[in-house]
């Protein structure tokens, strides 16, 4: 094990030659601590602890032989000794919600990715339910834990509803929902994304859009609904009711069932793209062609948009960039004087591929 002064012997420090990269623990088997790192990269436990705490004054090559040292040895600094040094502890919560779907997932991905590159850890919770007394206690975990700020990853309005009446004093950055003048929150333009994909299926001629929704209380879906709407109300077509679906592939395909009955069905956008594959289903053993019959497109640009028959038309969401984006809102909290609460809304883009084509007749 690794001796501390006044032992009676010389600490002595794991063998020079590990691999680099490779996680271990020192050579007696016990947890390695500061001074394995520091004799390792060859400079001063002094040295070790300024690099820990982002010190500009540690040189880059000096910085690098650290973090390498720390790497090799799969070393882990103390979260209190950091919150003694420096106040903080450079660990990062996030809240999530469904996170199993595409987009939370992805946005999740990126935020640890981006934390990792900044230097700090994440402890993420996943809740099934967000009453205010659940949001209470997700958040208290995460301050026991040292939690020095905290991410939402909040799609439904209610999720929004719980974090506002929680009053936290940990600062927060939320995604999609809106807490008020307090709070800063980061989400898509899905209004924007919206009107692209009923305004693309209008130009192709299509009389009017059939829309698949989202659930209601989404807050994604319910902009994309509005949107939907009100592009058409401004051309002047005829507004059909929307058909709420629950985001899977499934509902997409019992309402792509209900679509594929009726002929004067020429153009449907679906709220995401699992619904819309659904749908691309139902049209085809209804012996509806797409795009000949039915135009479709859907919302998200997962990864096998491109790989289906036909390939769909999107709107691509950049969920890494709102991941990003959101950390690093969070961080310029931490990090520097509080800026006052603002809004960022990461634009979409309209991906056109070969599931939308001219009305029939056209």
């Amino acid at each position: 094990m690794t001796r501390s002064a006044g032992d009676g012997a010389p600490p002595q420090g794991p063998p020079q030659d590990l691999p680099k990269g490779r996680s271990r623990r020192n050579f007696a088997g016990a947890r390695p601590v500061m001074e394995d790192v520091a004799r390792l990269a060859g400079v001063s436990k002094q040295t070790v602890s300024r690099v820990l705490n982002d010190n500009p004054s540690v040189r880059p090559e000096t910085r690098e032989s650290v973090r390498t040292a720390m790497r090799t040895l799969g070393y882990r600094p103390s979260r209190s000794a950091r919150s003694l040094a420096s106040g903080r502890t450079r660990m990062l919560g996030v809240i999530s919600f469904d996170a199993a779907r595409f987009g939370p997932a992805s946005i999740l991905t990126a935020i640890n990715t981006a934390a990792q590159e900044a230097g700090y850890l994440v402890s993420s919770i996943a809740l099934d339910t967000a009453d205010r007394a659940t949001v209470v206690r997700a958040v208290d975990t995460l301050s026991a834990e040292g939690a020095d700020g905290v991410i939402a990853i909040a799609p439904q309005r209610w999720v929004g509803r719980a974090l506002a009446e929680a009053q936290l004093d940990t600062p927060l950055m939320v995604l999609e929902n809106d807490l008020g003048k307090d709070a800063s929150f980061v989400t898509a333009d899905n209004r924007a994304g919206a009107r692209m994909a009923t305004e693309h299926l209008l130009a192709l001629g299509h009389a009017t859009v059939w829309h698949i929704a989202g659930p209601t209380g989404w807050l994604s879906a319910d902009r994309r609904v509005e949107a939907w709407r009100a592009t058409l109300e401004a051309a002047g077509a005829e507004i059909p009711e929307p058909l709420f679906g629950d985001w899977s592939a499934d509902s997409g395909y019992e309402l792509g069932r209900r679509l594929a009955e009726r002929p004067d069905v020429t153009a449907i956008f679906a709220s995401n793209d699992q619904m819309a594959l659904g749908a691309l289903r139902a049209l085809h053993e209804a012996g509806r062609h797409v795009p000949d019959d039915v135009s479709v497109v859907g919302y998200d640009d997962i990864p096998e948009s491109a790989h289906l028959l036909p390939p769909l038309t999107t709107v691509r969401t950049d969920f890494p960039e709102i991941g990003t984006r959101s950390l690093r809102l969070l961080l310029s909290q931490l990090e520097g004087p509080l800026e006052p609460a603002v809004d960022r809304v990461v634009p979409v883009e309209l991906i056109v591929r070969r599931s939308t084509g001219p009305a029939p007749g056209r």
